[in-house]
């Protein structure tokens, strides 16, 4: 556990709760969050979760421009429909196929096709929540316990009592977020 993990796991905290309170201030956490974990990942040859980093780098950027687009105050959540759950479905099962097969292929990485399946399918999870989509919650909680087990087999004791975290955050979040999309007040 390094010091760099102990810091990309606190602002990674900081982060998930903002997200879950529908707040903007959350983007700088994140942004700060994802540059430091492309380091840690990249160092433990967890090459699609450091690749995905550029993802979530890009994804705080244009999170951060579109719950901003919102005003001020907590940010108004929607359901994705069935048409919009389909498409991630598909998104998530063909990401996981295609870095699979590129990483168990083409590079020496430690755990290829688990941390193919967590990279494509945050992706999805990440565009969820970026279009302010209350289905991103109960995804993220069912790739944070994927997390915990990835990082755990990877020697990141730190990122896997994150993810464990991250869970219980996102199960609050979809609390939350429901109430929201529902009117009532957050939890």
């Amino acid at each position: 556990m390094s010091p760099l993990e102990l810091s990309a796991a606190a602002l990674g905290v900081v982060n998930i709760v903002l997200v879950a309170r529908r707040t903007v201030a959350n983007y700088p956490f994140g942004i700060v969050t994802v540059v430091l974990y492309a380091i840690v990942f990249a160092r433990a040859r967890l090459y699609s979760a450091a690749g995905l980093q550029a993802f979530f780098l890009a994804s705080q950027l244009y999170g951060w421009w579109y719950w901003r687009r919102s005003g001020t105050g907590p940010v108004p959540v929607a359901a994705a429909g069935h048409r919009g759950l389909l498409l991630a479905a598909v998104a998530g099962t063909a990401g996981t196929l295609v870095l699979g097969l590129a990483m168990s292929r083409l590079t020496d990485a430690a755990a290829p096709w688990w941390d193919a399946a967590n990279a494509a399918w945050s992706m999805v999870a990440q565009f969820l929540t970026d279009r302010r989509l209350v289905e991103s919650w109960p995804l993220w909680v069912a790739i944070d316990a994927l997390s915990v087990g990835l990082y755990a087999s990877q020697g990141l004791p730190a990122t896997a009592a994150l993810y464990g975290l991250f869970g219980a955050i996102a199960a609050w979040g979809w609390v939350a977020w429901r109430r929201a999309m529902a009117g009532r007040r957050p939890a």
